[in-house]
């Protein structure tokens, strides 16, 4: 079953943040752990880890575009499945 990844809170008062740097594309293999993302917050530059292993069948979120937490960003599954 595809996972949607949110865009993720990284401390008490963040409220938005946005993806600096895509470091996959879509149709790209991930594993476990992998750095997909470089999200940009006000005050941190964070690296984000894929959850778990699959296929990148869609990203929902353009660079430098600044969005709430809890946003989808990225879509990770088979391939095939509908997203």
């Amino acid at each position: 079953m595809a996972e949607t990844v949110t865009m993720p809170k990284l401390g008490l008062t963040m409220e938005t943040g946005a993806v600096g740097t895509w470091l996959v594309a879509e149709g790209d293999e991930v594993k476990a752990g992998q750095v997909i993302a470089e999200v940009v917050t006000e005050k941190i530059t964070y690296e984000l880890e894929a959850e778990g292993a699959g296929t990148v069948l869609k990203i929902l979120l353009e660079e430098d575009v600044e969005v709430p937490v809890g946003t989808p960003i990225v879509v990770i599954g088979q391939p095939g499945e509908a997203v």
